[in-house]
């Protein structure tokens, strides 16, 4: 059970998230102060974990509702596996729950030791749960050739022995993962005593929320899109993407590549590390949404006035010819090159930028579930998932390479301080990428993801310059200072500033008022590359300047910007640094974006943006010509 407690009423070290005194009656109590919002409003919230019943109050909830009134149950039960009989989750046949039990045994029980067996022994537990159809017969001899032929018989009868019955074991367990993980995503409330799910649940399209899972439930999960045992019939009309790995097997056999043998081996890999060693931490998966309307509690889609009036000062941009975004170190929000149904062709055929991501950090995948496609007001953030695998190559080229060891940090809630956000481009726009609403599109889709919740609802109560810097991290505040006497467009707001205000110490008491949060991103910078681009077919130096203007928007306090050597970009350095120098604002390099695009459109000119810009540039490192010159 769960007592909540505001935060306003915590005192002294409890402030501070220490651990506080339990009564006689519990045996664990744990307190943390996090907060989570929705459409980028922050709602604080206080957690106690108590064996008691909940008490009543003006800040406390009660205890968990019964599985079968819950909404979130509701929601995800017709794309699990499992039945609610009597308020409890199970499997709905014995004979499903038998033949898990063999197989958890090992080979000498089950007799399940090769990929032939093991195919016809998912077969037949899909048919003992009443599914309409067994794995395709290209999945089927997809399992055999990889586990028969194409993986090393030591580690062959490792998977047969040790994994694949841990497999099983995790999936007998998942009907109690899932319930212990309803009761505690229950006990999470702001001061005013009003909930915040982040229970499993589908989180359809406009319906901003988040799900936190651990990783022990995640992994059950990923065993049954192993054992190909989600439910499909429904996911196509939901705009659900592809979950069981059927696929994933089928292609491998009908169109063998290393590159998918190396996807394979990568959720092999992910499977016998996670049997060594059950991961104890977290990971959250959120829908974030810039609603289309102007509401009361948060900001509304930006319109092209928005962009032309921001004052906001552009952040500092740091350029990477080589190197990949992933391994880049430090605290920042990666971006996920991602397609509208979140993870692309990751268990499919795909092996570009997403995919890897999702090979290489199979927990992502685990967000197909219940994250149906984006809008063009959406993006997705996922925050926590441990990295499992190295690699070589791209696309054709990928090639998994072996053990890699997650030596991130974690934060307050047990997840990892990685963080990604998937926000899906244009793709083939041809031509029409160079329209306002396209180039409006683009932009907002970026500034979604890039937004920092908890710093834009602090700005939408500021009236003056003075507030406004409380609500930054101190490096932004430093660049923005030069700019303290215009009016300051901020996400939340058209803000008029009042500049008179002289600076004013922030007390030591602030940070006792501001508990943590699961958007904790304040300084966090963004880290992207080729958005849109590539495969997308993209312009990218068009694509570069969207994210540049949607990072600075956001009040992040730097661009970090992996250009994979492209042509097009070679001089990005110089034209940031040039825009820089001469103090642009976001609506000054809006205004001129808005306009080479109108004469792009319009065939007034064929240079690329940054030849346009700065014709003295034209003839250096292939800035005079545009990679776009095909419609």
């Amino acid at each position: 059970m769960c007592i909540i407690v505001a935060a306003e009423s915590m005192e002294g070290n409890q402030r501070k998230g220490s651990v506080s005194q339990s009564t006689s009656k519990s045996k664990e109590t744990i307190i943390a102060s996090p907060t989570i919002f929705s459409s980028f409003l922050p709602i604080y919230f206080t957690v106690i974990f108590t064996e008691s019943r909940p008490l009543i109050g003006d800040n406390l909830i009660r205890g968990p509702p019964k599985m079968d009134s819950r909404e979130d149950v509701k929601s995800i039960l017709p794309f699990l596996p499992l039945v609610l009989r009597s308020s409890s989750l199970s499997w709905p046949s014995a004979a499903a729950t038998e033949a898990l039990e063999a197989l958890s045994k090992g080979p000498k029980h089950s007799y399940v030791d090769s990929g032939v067996v093991m195919a016809d022994a998912l077969t037949d537990i899909r048919l003992s749960l009443g599914f309409p159809k067994s794995i395709a017969a290209s999945a089927s001899k997809g399992y055999a050739l990889f586990f028969d032929k194409l993986l090393p018989r030591n580690d062959s009868d490792q998977w047969f022995q040790e994994v694949l019955p841990f497999l099983a074991r995790l999936l007998l367990q998942l009907p109690s993962l899932l319930e212990k993980h309803w009761q505690q995503a229950d006990c999470f409330s702001n001061a005013k005593g009003c909930q915040i799910r982040t229970g499993l649940r589908l989180l359809e399209q406009q319906e901003a929320g988040i799900v936190v899972l651990n990783q022990e439930l995640i992994g059950a999960l990923l065993a049954c899109s192993f054992f190909c045992l989600f439910r499909t019939h429904e996911r196509t009309s939901k705009q659900l993407p592809t979950i069981n790995f059927d696929y994933l097997f089928g292609t491998l056999y009908e169109n063998y590549s290393k590159m998918q043998e190396s996807k394979v081996k990568c959720i092999v890999h992910y499977f016998g590390r996670i049997c060594t060693s059950i991961p104890k931490g977290s990971v959250s998966f959120e829908r974030k949404v810039l609603p289309l309307q102007c509401g009361s509690s948060a900001m509304s889609y930006p319109t092209a006035d928005f962009w032309r009036k921001s004052d906001v000062p552009l952040c500092r941009v740091e350029v990477h010819h080589s190197g990949r975004i992933e391994d880049h170190s430090g605290e920042s929000l990666k971006v996920d090159f991602a397609n509208a149904y979140i993870g692309g062709g990751a268990i499919r055929r795909g092996c570009i930028q997403e995919e890897i991501l999702f090979m290489i950090h199979p927990e992502l995948i685990v967000s197909m579930l219940f994250l149906p496609a984006m809008a063009e007001n959406e993006s997705i953030k996922m925050v926590g998932v441990e990295r499992f695998s190295n690699y070589t190559g791209y696309a054709s080229s990928f090639r998994f390479s072996g053990d890699y060891v997650d030596v991130k940090d974690f934060d307050c809630f047990g997840r990892r301080k990685t963080r990604f956000i998937a926000i899906d481009a244009l793709s083939t726009p041809g031509k029409r990428q160079y329209m306002l609403q396209f180039v409006l599109r683009e932009i907002n889709k970026a500034f979604c993801g890039f937004s920092n919740g908890s710093i834009h609802a602090k700005c939408e109560t500021l009236s003056n310059w003075s507030d406004y810097r409380f609500a930054l991290p101190e490096d932004r505040c430093r660049e923005i200072n030069y700019k303290s006497n215009h009016s300051l467009m901020v996400p939340a707001a058209s803000l008029n500033l009042d500049t008179k205000h002289e600076d004013i110490e922030v007390p030591d008491s602030e940070a006792a008022t501001n508990p943590p949060t699961l958007d904790q991103e304040e300084g966090v910078q963004i880290v992207t590359g080729n958005w849109g681009c590539g495969a997308f077919g993209g312009d990218p130096q068009l694509k570069t300047m969207l994210q540049w203007l949607a990072a600075s928007q956001a009040v992040r306090p730097s661009m970090v910007y992996y250009a994979f050597g492209s042509r097009e970009l070679e001089n990005l350095e110089k034209v940031t640094e040039w825009i820089l120098l001469h103090q642009w604002t976001v609506g000054d390099l809006w205004n001129m974006l808005e306009e080479y695009s109108t004469q792009r459109f319009n065939e007034e000119t064929r240079l690329g943006f940054f030849s346009w810009l700065l014709p003295s540039y034209a003839n250096d490192g292939g800035m005079a010509t545009d990679s776009m010159d095909t419609e």
